[in-house]
């Protein structure tokens, strides 16, 4: 009897066509009651490297590399700095905050930091980190976080997003929003020489803001860290040397 050939019906892995190579990615079948654009959202996240690295590394979301592409670039989280990150939920942010700044003090010689993570939402314990819950937006909340860290802050990071509607434009206003309300509690907060970071989204509603932050902070870049994904439009402002 004839053998089938390799890669065929029945017999060895499936292949990708054309290129005789083994397709290693991991398919996700539409389970009934769940959304296409579900299963698509669950293969991508069981395929992305970012993902399968931040579970190798203990952060709690793939979201902490992008603040880590982002210090080792412009150098914000040092050793001694006094961090609030507003909208800290689940915390991968924090975690990489405690560990930079030394909140911990588990490196000997250096200065210890002070990471202060805010949201609206319960957030698990982060050793390291204070968390609070609050809402950065109502009256007083400025002088609350001064009071929580003894003085003022070195950094201001968000990497805050609304709920998605669906609808591109109404989704880009309102991160804009929570962007330009994140900005104006670092202007309240932020030493002389402080950090800003945030999320905003591409879309054309952004200048104002970079007007803004270009009048209050040295110098304002906009990047897309590597680990933000391609098909996103978001990006990141960070604005260093605050004014005061």
């Amino acid at each position: 009897m004839a053998r089938k050939p390799p890669g065929s019906s029945g017999d060895g892995p499936r292949r990708t066509s054309g290129r005789g190579q083994r397709d290693l990615r991991t398919r996700v079948r539409t389970a009934r009651g769940r959304k296409l654009s579900s299963t698509r959202w669950l293969e991508r996240q069981l395929n992305d490297p970012y993902v399968k690295r931040a579970k190798a590394e203990g952060y709690r979301g793939r979201a902490a590399f992008k603040i880590i592409e982002l210090d080792d670039r412009y150098r914000f989280l040092l050793p001694g700095a006094r961090v609030v990150d507003l909208g800290c939920a689940p915390g991968g942010w924090c975690q990489v905050a405690v560990a930079r700044v030394n909140a911990l003090g588990d490196k000997k010689g250096r200065r210890q930091g002070r990471v202060l993570g805010i949201d609206l939402q319960e957030v698990e314990p982060i050793p390291g980190a204070e968390i609070h819950r609050i809402d950065f937006m109502e009256d007083g909340a400025d002088e609350q976080v001064k009071a929580w860290l003894g003085g003022k802050a070195d950094v201001v990071m968000s990497d805050m997003a609304a709920a998605a509607s669906g609808h591109k434009q109404t989704d880009h206003l309102r991160i804009m929003a929570l962007c330009e309300a994140a900005a104006h509690l670092a202007f309240d907060v932020l030493d002389e020489g402080g950090t800003f970071v945030a999320k905003v989204l591409a879309g054309g509603a952004e200048g104002d803001l970079q007007k803004l932050l270009k009048q209050k902070f040295a110098r304002v870049a906009n990047v897309k860290p590597p680990a933000s994904r391609a098909d996103s439009s978001e990006k990141y402002v960070v604005a260093t040397g605050f004014r005061g």
